[in-house]
């Protein structure tokens, strides 16, 4: 078997490109070989929206034994850049999963010296285009640019989670679409399940209907549209409702605000805190439905985690979402920034209840296949 070296978030700063490090990691060593570096300090750490969870031991998702993992990358260490590299030069191919402009430079370090000696095949995997909190600074946005050119523009292919993600990285950073390749993102399928009343009691909720929203709270989500279309529901569905907001307020103070003000104040629940892995199934076994009433998305990881629990997804038709929800049955799309869109569809989603299955091309074992599809038309040849 041929080795291959994936770079990404540690545990240290978990996010859900921590996650999906791990999943896809795990998921390529019934192929390959495989290496994961990670970054232990990815930047100073008061710059870190939720830096006083950093460090903390909030999953147990880990890697699997025959996962070769290697946690060093300092943003400030020159030394720990070369030794991440000495490891790297040593693969068939690397992997970068990108979603931030804070480790490029690592990045750009690693990617030069494989161009000077090893010139192995470098991949870039995008997890978002453009991060909407670094492009609304401009001297950050302006780094981003440059740094971003010069990473993207070392590595031989590029890969995203959908067609609509395809098309936009094509078109922002002048990418050729024949060097893009489309894989899903898996499912989030490692939360156990819980029994819906077991849940709910747990979480002190007796209410019939129970809408959840997962995830930080950040304008481009469009949480107040949620919210107001929760007001705008028949009183008979209110007073067996219950909205539940789960997840850290960062940017998004408005939505917090027209929560707390709202006529139905009372059946709106708020947890405002990350929530760590062993609380992640009592919501999402309570919920009756999920809703992703995002302006603008890529992908969304709470989607991939709501249908491994098969429940019903309200989404709106932004991005990748359309794409990679479009393929599972438990989805009715909403216009975005359009309360009553949402209202009718949690009306609908109350008369009509259910629980629908994954679609396979999201399980992992079938992502890893296509990663190796694509290694072996990269590397020469990988068996």
């Amino acid at each position: 078997m041929k080795t291959i070296t994936i770079l990404g978030p540690s545990r240290r700063f978990l996010s859900g490109v921590s996650y999906y490090t791990i999943r896809l990691s795990n998921a390529l060593s019934e192929l390959f070989h495989v290496n994961t570096i990670l970054f232990r300090n990815m930047l100073p750490k008061r710059l870190f929206p939720g830096w006083k969870r950093v460090g903390e031991n909030l999953t147990n998702l880990d890697f699997n034994k025959n996962v070769r993992v290697y946690e060093l990358l300092d943003w400030y260490n020159l030394l720990t850049w070369i030794k991440a590299y000495r490891i790297a030069k040593k693969s068939d191919a690397i992997i970068l999963e990108w979603w931030t402009s804070s480790v490029s430079h690592m990045y750009l370090f690693i990617e030069l010296m494989n161009k000077i000696s090893a010139k192995i095949p470098v991949i870039i995997e995008f997890h978002e285009v453009v991060d909407p909190l670094e492009n609304s600074i401009l001297p950050i946005r302006i780094y981003s640019r440059i740094m971003g050119r010069l990473v993207r523009k070392l590595a031989v292919h590029y890969v995203v989670h959908s067609r609509a993600d395809l098309e936009l990285v094509s078109r922002v950073y002048s990418i050729p679409e024949k060097d893009i390749t489309v894989i899903p993102h898996g499912i989030y399928d490692h939360y156990p399940r819980l029994k819906k009343k077991v849940a709910r009691k747990a979480l002190g909720i007796e209410d019939e209907f129970l809408i959840l929203f997962f995830g930080l709270l950040r304008p481009y989500k469009g949480v107040k549209y949620l919210i107001k279309a929760f007001d705008s529901l028949p009183i008979e569905i209110i007073s067996r409702s219950k909205l539940l907001i789960v997840g850290e307020t960062w940017e998004d103070k408005e939505s917090a605000i027209l929560a707390k003000n709202s006529n139905h104040s009372d059946r709106i629940m708020i947890v405002n805190k990350y929530i760590p892995d062993d609380e992640i199934p009592l919501y999402f076994s309570a919920a009756d439905v999920v809703v992703l009433p995002y302006i603008r998305a890529s992908q969304s990881g709470v989607a991939h985690i709501a249908m491994a629990f098969g429940l019903p997804v309200i989404a709106t038709k932004v991005g990748g979402l359309s794409e990679s929800l479009g393929a599972y049955s438990g989805t009715i799309f909403v216009e975005p920034c359009d309360p009553d869109s949402i209202k009718r569809a949690l009306i609908r989603v109350l008369n009509h209840r259910g629980h629908y299955p994954p679609p396979d091309d999201y399980r992992w074992e079938n992502v890893a296949l296509k990663w190796a599809e694509l290694l072996n038309s990269l590397c020469d040849p990988i068996q």
